[in-house]
Formats: structure tokens, sequence, C-alpha cells
């Protein structure tokens, strides 16, 4: 009997190890940032989703925007044994350690959405037009403002995301190619004097520290009775701070407000004329075209890529898949968020 079971336990214990050794041949790693935006919830389990569908197993962590707690999850997934590591960075500066543990296993790495700087293990990159998502937000207020035609001069403050995001480098100075000459002739002015990228800085992308540096920007400089006729946000959440303060304390014409990432919360502020504009990321293109990434690599081909000139993470050129943002008004919101399947109706309601 204790014959019987001596053999039962090794048998599984092999059959274990067949599986673990199964998943390892198989395994994708996927980190995110964090789960308090709902977009990189999104973005995780679409990934995870499609990855799962062409037949991978996925270990998917979220780093809860704590970098320490990052670099631990990649950590683990490299000695997990995963193949190819999917990594949407807390801070892009921060992973040159545990990444050239990755190089060392010969582990291939696509930065996600946010591009890891400084690391030679970097091998690709995949992301949306960000430089195109700053274009359209500020060729949007260019637009809804006249600023081509009108005299002006128009009263315009400016709110960033995350400082250790490389995107605010693309986003902000994409806004800014368009809006820095009407700041420069005066047709466009800024009171509170915060305009350049370092001051505007919202650390987390958090929408509470969002609304407390406008609560204050909107004390200063609007409580006369100042008209603000339009805010540069970059992304949804930074716009929903800039939207809960004046609703605390502003009293004039609402003014033309900017976002990214189609947000639910931002979607019925869109609907409801709180926010002007957003910017539309299909996180569904996005992953797959993740997909195709990943599935090449684990078959030992080049992956697809459209970009070999943009992105340098300070140790070379990226080659990186960009894929096209589209502007999303109520106009056109049920058009690009409904009619597709991201939202339906309810979630809207």
């Amino acid at each position: 009997m204790k014959k019987l079971l001596a053999f039962v336990l090794v048998a599984c214990m092999i059959l274990a190890l067949g599986a673990t050794a199964f998943a390892d041949d198989n395994l994708v790693g996927v980190a995110m940032p964090t789960k308090d935006l709902q977009r990189w919830n999104q973005d995780g389990e679409n990934m995870k989703a499609q990855l799962e569908a062409a037949g991978y197993q996925v270990d998917l962590q979220y780093g809860a925007n704590d970098i320490a707690t990052q670099v631990s999850q990649i950590e683990n997934m490299i000695a997990n044994g995963c193949k190819v590591l999917v990594i949407a960075s807390i801070d892009g500066d921060s992973l040159g350690t545990v990444l050239a543990q990755a190089k060392e296993a010969g582990i291939p790495v696509i930065a996600y959405d946010r591009l890891i700087m400084n690391s030679d293990a970097v091998s690709y990159y995949a992301t949306f037009d960000n430089w195109l998502v700053g274009v359209t937000q500020g060729k949007f207020i260019e637009k809804a403002l006249d600023l081509e035609n009108a005299a002006g001069p128009f009263n315009m403050e400016f709110i960033t995301g995350d400082p250790g995001d490389n995107n605010i480098n693309f986003f902000f100075d994409g806004a800014m190619s368009v809006l820095q000459p009407y700041l420069d002739n005066g047709k466009v002015v800024c009171p509170s004097g915060q305009t350049e990228k370092a001051v505007v800085a919202t650390a987390n992308w958090a929408t509470d520290a969002a609304q407390a540096r406008f609560e204050n920007i909107l004390a200063a400089n609007y409580s006369d009775g100042t008209q603000l006729d339009a805010v540069l946000a970059s992304n949804d959440s930074t716009a929903l701070g800039v939207e809960n303060a004046l609703a605390a304390s502003y009293t004039g014409a609402y003014p033309i407000i900017t976002g990214q990432d189609c947000d639910i919360a931002i979607m019925k502020n869109l609907i409801e004329g709180k926010q002007a504009m957003s910017v539309f990321k299909d996180t569904r293109t996005l992953a797959s075209k993740v997909v195709e990434m990943v599935d090449a690599l684990m078959k030992g081909a080049e992956p697809p890529v459209n970009d070999t000139e943009t992105y340098d993470n300070g140790t070379g050129i990226i080659p990186s898949f960009l894929c096209e943002p589209v502007a999303c008004t109520a106009d056109n919101y049920k058009e690009i968020v409904i009619d597709s399947g991201y939202y339906t109706e309810d979630q809207l309601a």
C-alpha cells in the first residue's frame, strides 16, 4: 500500500512538473500599472482575453501604482518562465535593473502604451500615436474658439499627467505645437501663468490632485468673475478633477475642456456638456496588435511595426506599432463607442 501511494505521489509530481513546463513554454507576463484608472482595467482584461483566445497562458498583474510592487511582479514573471513580457510601466525610468534580468534570460519585452526609458532590454513598443493625441486636443480647442479668426484674447489653463510617464511629452508637446503660437501672439493668455509642462503635471494622473490644483487656480484667478474659456487636459482623470473644481466654485460660462480615454464617468459628463471632447483610443485594437506581436515573437518571427523613427528610449530607437486615436464628442459618441460595442447605452445612462 505504501509503495502504491508513493508511486501515485511521484506520478502526480511528474504530471505537475510536466504541466508547469508546458505552461512556461506558453506563458506571457502582462504588467499593468494600476486598477485605479478604468482604462488600465480594460487594457489588461482585453489583452488577457485575446492572448488566451490565441492559445497563450497569461500572468496578468496590476502594480497598484507602486514601483517596488511592479518590479517584484516582473521579477516573479521572469522566475516563473514567461517567454514574453508586456509592460505598461508605472515609471518609465525605474525598471532598468529588473529588465536587465529579462534580457539576461532572453525574454523579449514589449513596452505597452508607456515607453520604458533608458533600458536596452526593450524590444518593441505598442501604443497609440501619442503626438497625434495631443495635436487632436490642440486642434479641437483651436477650432472651438476659432483661434485662427477670432480676436481674443481667450483665457486658458493647462494640465497634464504624471511626470514619470514619458507619454506626457507627446500629449502635452503635441497640443502645444498647435496652441503655443496663440500664447506667443497674445490671442490666448493663461491667467495663472502655469504653462510649463513640469508645473502643470499631475502625479499618478490623479483626479483629486488635479481638482486640488484647479481649486487653487480658480480661487486665485477667476473668483472675480474672470471668464475661463478653455482647459487643455491631457486625459479624462485630470479633466474630471478640473470639472469637479468648476462645479464647486466657478460661476462663469462653462469652458471647453479636452480629455483622453473616454472613461465612463467622463462620457456622462461629455453627454451632459461638461466636457467638450475626449480622445478615444480603442484598447481592443491595441490589444489585438500586441497579441500579433507576442505571437510573432513566440514563433521566432518579426513582429509587425509601423514606426522606426519616433521613439528613442535613451538607448536607441524602439521599433513601434502606433494605433490611431480619434476625437469623440457629444455629436459622434454613439457611433464611436456604442455602435462599435465598446460601451452599451445602459453603461452611459
